[in-house]
């Protein structure tokens, strides 16, 4: 069985569309083996999206989308945020992108991209749930890299699990970044920094 963050042609299609509800935002999205969030919204991202702070900030970039529960929830919270949404995953953007469709929106884009290979512009807020899976290179490759895509007074936001690394993350990076702990829920950490 091969991993979410990689491309595995040999999996059976099971796509099943879910009905999410966030605070007040009801949406669908698109799931299917080997696709991370395959069973609907895990906890985590759940977690950052009741927490995440979006006032005066319009344009967001989803690092590792999944089936873009991330990008598909703060399009919808205003038609003036554009956000684009990235993943390694060419079944996982596929899916995103019926997900836009079905929510009718015209202010989200997916598009492939390992990392930032494919982006060339800066983003309000980055947001991530990383792959902790891909291993601690890939991860730190996102939050330390972070910084290049963002706008003065830029916010890197991430969920990451306390027993995967949550407390060294921080440390590690505290050569970059100043970490603000927002939520701590059931082991999930939610944290939000500038540079």
């Amino acid at each position: 069985m091969g991993h979410y963050f990689t491309n595995d042609n040999n999996l059976k299609e099971q796509i099943k569309k879910i009905e999410v509800k966030v605070n007040e935002t009801i949406f669908s999205i698109y799931t299917d083996n080997g696709v991370f969030n395959k069973k609907g919204l895990d906890y985590g991202t759940r977690v950052l999206l009741e927490n995440i702070n979006l006032e005066n900030k319009r344009t967001f970039l989803d690092v590792g989308c999944g089936c873009g529960p991330i990008g598909i929830y703060i399009a919808k919270q205003s038609s003036n945020n554009k956000v684009d949404m990235i993943d390694i995953n060419v079944n996982a953007v596929k899916l995103t992108n019926m997900g836009i469709r079905e929510n009718k929106l015209n202010n989200a884009t997916a598009f492939v991209s390992d990392i930032y290979d494919k982006i060339n512009k800066k983003y309000d807020i980055i947001i991530t749930n990383p792959p902790i899976h891909a291993g601690k290179k890939v991860v730190y490759n996102i939050i330390r890299d972070a910084k290049n895509y963002l706008n003065d007074n830029g916010e890197l936001w991430i969920v990451i699990r306390k027993d995967q690394g949550a407390k060294s993350l921080i440390k590690d990076m505290s050569d970059i970044y100043n970490f603000n702990i927002i939520k701590r829920d059931n082991g999930f950490y939610i944290l939000k920094t500038g540079i």
